[in-house]
């Protein structure tokens, strides 16, 4: 599992420019298995993902296409995430 940290670079206004497009890929990926959750950070300055894609480099052929990692609007960390505890109700995570 992977943790990504989008912060912008960019101003809001160029984010919302594709805000449209971001969508689209974050429901594409919901409907692959690949992202289980992802929000914005309070105050707008970015945002985070959860991902339960194989590998870094699966993970980072999918960034790349992503809207605000093409077009330079934001930077990205990823982490990689081992869960050894969670409730029950995300045990499934210990799968993943």
């Amino acid at each position: 599992m992977f943790i990504v940290s989008l912060n912008y670079t960019s101003t809001i206004e160029e984010i919302d420019m594709h805000i449209t497009e971001h969508l689209m890929h974050l429901d594409k990926q919901y409907s692959l298995g690949n992202f289980i959750a992802s929000g914005r950070k309070e105050p707008r300055t970015g945002g985070f993902i959860l991902a339960t894609v194989e590998s870094k480099v699966e993970l980072e052929s999918i960034l790349s296409n992503y809207p605000f990692y093409r077009e330079k609007l934001a930077e990205f960390v990823v982490t990689e995430f081992i869960p050894t505890k969670t409730s029950p109700e995300l045990s499934f995570l210990l799968d993943a």
